[in-house]
């Protein structure tokens, strides 16, 4: 395939040897598919990032690792990718290592693999383990920035965490909630991509506890480990609702929003009041269609952008500066979504 860029560039984009990206080029045999396949994405994100920064300054390699659905990790490379003119004079350029679930060795074993080959920082979504922290503390030795994006690992050598106040966001979640329900009896269904995530742990206790204080005689009906995705999300919904013929109202923490109205549909039961979280391409549509009441949104470009200062600074290529202060926490509902003209 035809691209201007050197092959020391495109070894460096994929964190591949610079003998193995030639002989993927040039067809020589000897690479396994997966790594020829890195090597062509390499190329596409080096393409699709040379139309948005000059090649000119410091320039700083970011891996970018995110265990999350597709749809959240897409809106996330998409923000990333539109930040990266602001971030001039410095170029920063990323490395991106997504999936959706799996072991925590797995991801672990990325972390290794970048702290190995080496990279100017590191933005995590991660699951709060002791195997996953261990890792950031061997990158901080190593000498590479880590900054959690989302989700924080507290206990861990991270140099900063960027995101949302996710005790607020649920405790906001459980106003929206009590008031749009009103005096109409129901139960409310939680619902977590996994137990392990601190941010949906925050959120779940945010709810949790302004739900008891202002709604008691309201029961929580909590479901967990179905990982954001719709596939496993929907067996877990419709078993919740066969248990409880009182469930009228959803608190979705962690996604798979579209297997839980479908099995609200199959079951032939009301959801009145459905609060999400983030302007993924799924709740867009949703919530353009009123199928979601309201989604509690931040500012993903916002959080990206602050994620690489943190990463500059602890390199000593930007000033210090106090803490980062959290994002603020955007309620959006049909009729305020971003971009979306009023008629």
């Amino acid at each position: 395939m035809g691209h201007p860029f050197p092959i020391r560039e495109i070894a460096r984009q994929a964190g591949l040897s610079e003998a193995t990206v030639d002989r993927v080029l040039n067809g020589r045999g000897g690479v396994r598919e997966s790594t020829a396949r890195e090597v062509h994405r390499a190329i596409a994100d080096l393409d699709r990032q040379r139309t948005q920064v000059r090649l000119v300054g410091r320039t700083f390699m970011v891996d970018i690792v995110m265990q999350s659905p597709e749809r959240f990790s897409t809106a996330v490379r998409a923000a990333l990718e539109a930040e990266l003119p602001s971030l001039h004079p410095a170029v920063v350029r990323s490395r991106y290592h997504f999936r959706e679930t799996g072991p925590a060795g797995e991801l672990v074993a990325v972390l290794d693999r970048i702290g190995r080959r080496g990279s100017q920082g590191v933005i995590l979504k991660a699951p709060d383990v002791p195997e996953v922290t261990a890792a950031v503390g061997r990158l901080a030795a190593a000498g590479v920035p880590v900054v959690t994006l989302v989700t924080d690992l507290p206990a861990s050598a991270r140099v900063g965490y960027v995101g949302s106040d996710n005790r607020a966001a649920g405790a906001t979640a459980a106003y929206l909630v009590g008031q749009w329900l009103g005096d109409r009896p129901g139960n409310v269904l939680t619902s977590l991509s996994s137990g392990f995530f601190r941010n949906e742990e925050e959120r779940e206790m945010g709810f949790r506890s302004a739900m008891r204080a202002r709604h008691p005689e309201r029961a929580l009906v909590e479901i967990a480990e179905g990982q954001g995705l719709d596939a496993t999300q929907y067996d877990l919904v419709r078993a919740a609702l066969d248990r409880d013929p009182e469930i009228r109202a959803v608190y979705s923490i962690g996604g798979g929003n579209i297997a839980t109205l479908r099995a609200f549909e199959d079951a032939g039961r009301d959801c009145a009041v459905f609060v999400a979280h983030d302007l993924d391409h799924d709740n867009t549509r949703l919530l353009r269609e009123h199928r979601l009441s309201a989604v509690l949104h931040h500012d993903l470009r916002h959080d990206v952008r602050e994620a690489c200062h943190v990463m500059m600074r602890a390199h000593g290529a930007l000033p210090p500066a106090g803490p980062t202060l959290p994002s603020a926490i955007q309620v959006v509902t049909p009729y305020n979504m971003p971009g979306t003209p009023m008629g």
